[in-house]
């Protein structure tokens, strides 16, 4: 028996009704987390679906996605003007990690396999900020170290200090050791021997090497803040050495 013309139209409403569904999971933006784990796969194992992927969802300006797509294509001489296109296109959407990676592309320049690509410090520290106002620890850093090396900027001890200070907050010990000095010295702040020796303390139990060797030093001739103790000086110049060699790419 034939369906009516009724009966006909029902069973389709209701099929496009159950497929609905299913297109409506398709068209669902994928997390961070699952474009960063297709990123990875294009990076470690060279996966050209992958990175076909990653396109497809840069298209979309999806900004992880773009930045991740520009990390891949930094590695590679031909592409990396795309891949400061891509930071910067993420960065203008809100991404942070983004912001910075651009900032170091501008700073260090770069070579395009036949062209070079001067660098660029007043350019980056723009970016720099960009993501340090958002607590950026390492932007933050970067730009500390700008001011305070007048590089790319006006050399400010006490934007300097500001920076280091933010980077410091977010647990950076490269920070916490420069900025340590900036207080022993008074350089940018108020000179304050007791907040020198605590951000100093602090990059030594983050295992920053530079600072546990400063450390020693100190506690191995004693200061206005303890007395002098060769026996732990002995341990942390042991420690600073282990952690050079071992784990000093972290930093």
């Amino acid at each position: 028996m034939s369906l009516t013309k009724t009966a006909f139209a029902l069973v389709c409403s209701m099929a496009i009704a159950a497929m609905l569904p299913a297109c409506q999971i398709q068209q669902e933006k994928p997390t961070s987390a699952q474009i960063e784990a297709v990123s990875m796969r294009a990076a470690q194992q060279a996966d050209a679906a992958a990175e076909r992927k990653l396109m497809t969802w840069s298209e979309q300006r999806l900004p992880v996605a773009q930045r991740e797509l520009a990390l891949l294509y930094q590695d590679r001489a031909s592409q990396r003007q795309q891949a400061a296109s891509l930071f910067e296109q993420a960065a203008l959407a809100g991404d942070t990690e983004a912001a910075f990676r651009l900032g170091e592309m501008l700073r260090k320049g770069w070579h395009n396999g036949t062209d070079a690509v001067p660098a660029a410090p007043a350019a980056a520290a723009h970016w720099y900020a960009h993501a340090a106002g958002q607590q950026h620890p390492r932007a933050a850093l970067m730009l500390g170290l700008l001011y305070k090396n007048g590089e790319g900027v006006q050399r400010d001890d006490r934007q300097a200090a500001r920076w280091l200070g933010v980077a410091s907050e977010q647990g950076n010990p490269h920070a916490m050791f420069l900025l340590s000095s900036m207080y022993q010295e008074g350089r940018g702040v108020f000179a304050d021997h007791a907040r020198a020796r605590a951000l100093l303390e602090q990059a030594a139990e983050h295992e920053y090497p530079p600072a546990i060797q400063e450390l020693a030093m100190t506690v191995q001739l004693g200061d206005g803040l303890s007395p002098k103790d060769e026996l732990r000086a002995g341990h942390l110049l042991k420690e600073a050495t282990e952690h050079r060699h071992n784990n000093w790419n972290r930093f």
